[in-house]
């Protein structure tokens, strides 16, 4: 008999065991939001002096994943690849500098956020002082860029680009920039907001030309049908814009004059 509860009492011990470490497999895992950037296009998206990646809005997305209960992963992707790393699933959404003008049916869109100019770069003694003086020069630009569309677009400035020499294409913007400084290039074509970035750690040896080719704005870009991700992500945006953090970062960024992020 006593034997006989032994075993029984063997059998329950094991079971609360099991009960036990079936209850702690059911804990909800912290869900991972991995969020594809181009690594080389400060301020929204680079490498810090730390090996770190950081920029406005890698930082916007860490904020988004606190209110969220979300696990960040930054995942920098070759910019011209981005629609094959959103389509297959490696990542949740294109956030970095991302502009919505030109391919609202392409994404599901979150809310703008910055306001955003595409401008054209030139040495500041090189003698080009509008649109019209980049006949016959070559002119870079980020490949699969909004500079790029904007430039081959019929619609856009195409008619400008012809009169070019060349409309060279870069991976990325620092490279175009060492290009320019070089005289490899007359001009880079490029986002408002990375060429004040771009300029600023180079004194006055490069200007913005005042005639911008177009106004546009930013988004955070998600995968056709990833809706209920785009309102998650807008929540948290509209959250952090109420409570000061959003304008937090884009003082800490020089982009104070860029946002239109509403409340």
């Amino acid at each position: 008999m006593m034997l006989k509860k032994k075993i029984i009492c063997g059998l329950l011990a094991v079971g609360t065991i099991v009960s036990l470490m079936a209850g702690c497999g059911k804990k909800e895992e912290k869900k991972t939001f991995t969020v594809g950037f181009d690594a080389e296009y400060p301020p929204y998206g680079y490498m810090d002096e730390n090996g770190e990646y950081t920029g406005f809005d890698l930082e916007l997305a860490e904020e988004v994943c606190k209110i969220k209960g979300w696990e960040l992963k930054k995942q920098p992707i070759a910019w011209d690849n981005k629609d094959n790393e959103l389509n297959s699933g490696s990542i949740d959404c294109i956030w970095n500098g991302f502009t919505i003008n030109g391919r609202e049916d392409a994404y599901e869109w979150s809310v703008p956020y910055v306001d955003n100019s595409q401008v054209i770069v030139v040495k500041a003694d090189a003698g080009i002082n509008s649109l019209s003086d980049l006949s016959d020069k070559v002119v870079g630009v980020q490949a699969a860029s909004a500079a790029l569309e904007l430039l081959s677009d019929e619609e856009g400035q195409k008619e400008l680009a012809d009169t070019f020499k060349k409309l060279q294409e870069f991976a990325d913007y620092n490279t175009a920039f060492i290009e320019l400084q070089a005289g490899s290039v007359d001009a880079v074509a490029m986002d408002i907001g990375v060429a004040q970035y771009q300029i600023s750690g180079r004194g006055d040896e490069f200007i913005i030309l005042d005639e911008h080719l177009n106004s546009e704005q930013y988004g955070v870009g998600f995968k056709l049908g990833n809706k209920e991700m785009r309102d998650e992500v807008n929540s948290a945006l509209k959250e952090l814009k109420s409570n000061g953090k959003f304008d937090e970062l884009a003082e800490k960024y020089g982009l104070s004059d860029m946002t239109c992020l509403e409340p």
